[in-house]
């Protein structure tokens, strides 16, 4: 993800295959599923550090704190391409770019999201 660091990307990634709220020992198991072996105290770093970004939100309960995702994954792939578009001195050309670029699926789910946005 745009601005993330790898292993920031890595939890995130895990977050949003939970769906719900998690604990960093959640994440951790999930980790070291994926034959990393992290300290919790890192873990625990990177999930602050996500917090304290805007991408998680967290709520103290007993000793731990619950995190959750602050947007969908679609969300945050949307902004990061507004932030591409917004990076360049011609969007609409980097955009018509991309269309040209499209696979034919891509290329019909833009077509339905317009259609969509006339409709409103």
């Amino acid at each position: 993800m745009h601005g993330l660091g790898e292993l920031e990307a890595v939890v995130m990634d895990i977050l949003w295959r939970f769906d719900e709220e998690v604990r960093v020992r959640e994440v951790l198991a999930e980790l070291e599923d994926d034959d990393r072996e992290p300290a919790y105290t890192t873990v625990m770093t990177v999930m602050d550090n996500l917090y304290r970004k805007g991408w998680l939100e967290r709520e103290r309960r007993g000793r731990a704190y619950w995190y959750r995702v602050t947007c969908t994954r679609e969300e945050a792939a949307a902004e990061a391409l507004r932030a591409v578009l917004d990076s360049t001195d011609d969007p609409a050309g980097a955009l018509l770019q991309f269309v040209r670029t499209a696979t034919a699926a891509e290329k019909r789910v833009l077509a339905k999201g317009l259609n969509e946005r006339r409709r409103r």
